[in-house]
């Protein structure tokens, strides 16, 4: 039997809304939280950390998922492009700018769909969109 954990898309309104989301429902059991980052998600969702420990079957279901879509739609992944390349290093700048022209071009990924990839990433964990 699979361990289900509800994402309260009703309750992301950018992404650091979406990790305190995901520190609610996985880094209960840790002292530490998540960051707000596709690198650390990626991390936690391998295993052996906060409420995924020890667990061989996880299923996510997101709720409201299409309001998580807006929300972390082409402003919050513009805003988020951008803050990187205002810091620089260590930050790729020529491939933040290309991002965030392929924004611009309707051709670029947004915030929730480099979220979904990570999820997908991870075939033993079952992403539902609800």
């Amino acid at each position: 039997m699979p361990t289900t954990f509800r994402i309260d898309g009703s309750r992301i309104h950018d992404i650091a809304s979406f990790y305190e989301v995901m520190n609610e429902l996985l880094m209960q059991d840790e002292d530490w939280d998540l960051g707000p980052s596709l690198d650390a998600l990626d991390d936690v969702l391998y295993g052996g950390i906060g409420s995924l420990r020890d667990l061989d079957d996880v299923h996510f279901v997101w709720t409201d998922h299409d309001a998580s879509r807006t929300s972390l739609g082409v402003t919050a992944t513009r805003a988020w492009l951008q803050e990187k390349l205002e810091r620089g290093a260590p930050f790729d700048t020529a491939r933040i700018t290309a991002q965030l022209d392929d924004l611009d071009t309707d051709r670029g990924k947004t915030y929730f769909d480099l979220l979904l990839e990570v999820f997908a990433s991870h075939p033993d964990i079952r992403l539902e969109l609800a």
